[in-house]
């Protein structure tokens, strides 16, 4: 039995992550951000899927990660 609730939790390590929820165009998706060198403390930035875009950020691939909230 123990074998198996490994094997599971392992499997689900493995599965790609959830992507961003649908917003409006406009939308604004809040991501967490590494710290700035010479700091512990990390931000958050709010963009448009196509702000992200331009910056070469797969916001469906950062959102299960690093995803906060979207602003409508």
């Amino acid at each position: 039995m123990m074998n198996l609730i490994v094997a599971l939790g392992m499997s689900t390590a493995v599965l790609p992550g959830v992507p961003a929820p649908a917003g409006a165009p406009n939308a604004l998706y809040c991501l967490r951000m590494e710290p700035i060198t010479g700091t512990r403390i990390g931000t958050i930035e709010c963009r448009t899927r196509d702000d992200w875009a331009q910056l070469e950020v797969d916001v469906d691939e950062e959102w299960a990660e690093n995803g906060v909230r979207i602003l409508a």
